[in-house]
């Protein structure tokens, strides 16, 4: 097999990955678009019920974070490893990631351990372009470099922290163990 053929292998992955990501989310019943009928570009409210309901919101940014850490845990783990099958990787976690944050179980964490009150989950366009946003996460840390990444992780999640009360590692934390000090400092912030 030439090198132009192998080289599509990893492009093909990652379609038949989101294919298979879509019909999982479809079948959890995730709407494909917002209920209001509109596919918007950008839901800059977390607070409003647009929030993970368009193309990009204020938490895209935590899933190009994504794309830097699991980028770097594929090219750490798996040096030798392909480029194009390392992003195949990311996007497969990435993924997986999107069909397990829009279960009933995790919604219903998601409502009782972080800011989200109100979350009903993903549209199938905007898991789709978690997706997308992570992959521009793994070019980003592979032509930035490490330090540059690392970098530019902090300074997104400060940002984040500053203007909407959430970021990556504030969501972890409070899905993994809640701290109500945080919780009401970032409910706070709500209209």
């Amino acid at each position: 097999m030439n090198n132009k053929i192998k080289g599509f292998w990893p492009w093909i992955a990652i379609l038949l990955t989101c294919a298979v990501a879509t019909f999982l989310l479809d079948q959890q019943g995730r709407l494909w678009i917002c209920q209001c009928g509109r596919v918007d570009l950008w839901a800059g409210d977390i607070w409003s019920a647009d929030n993970s309901q368009h193309l990009f919101d204020p938490y895209s940014f935590t899933h190009i974070l994504h794309g830097f850490i699991f980028f770097w845990v594929a090219s750490g783990l798996l040096p030798r490893l392909p480029f194009g099958w390392q992003l195949w990787l990311t996007i497969l976690v990435e993924a997986a990631w999107e069909v397990g944050e829009n279960t009933e179980a995790v919604i219903q964490r998601y409502r009782e351990a972080t800011l989200a009150l109100g979350y009903d989950g993903d549209t199938i366009v905007n898991s789709l372009s978690d997706i997308l946003v992570c992959g521009v996460g793994v070019f980003l840390a592979r032509r930035l470099g490490f330090w540059r990444t690392l970098a530019l992780f902090v300074l997104t999640e400060v940002t984040l922290t500053l203007w909407i009360r959430d970021s990556l590692l504030l969501n972890i934390l409070m899905l993994l163990y809640p701290i109500d000090a945080i919780r009401n400092w970032q409910i706070g912030a709500a209209p």
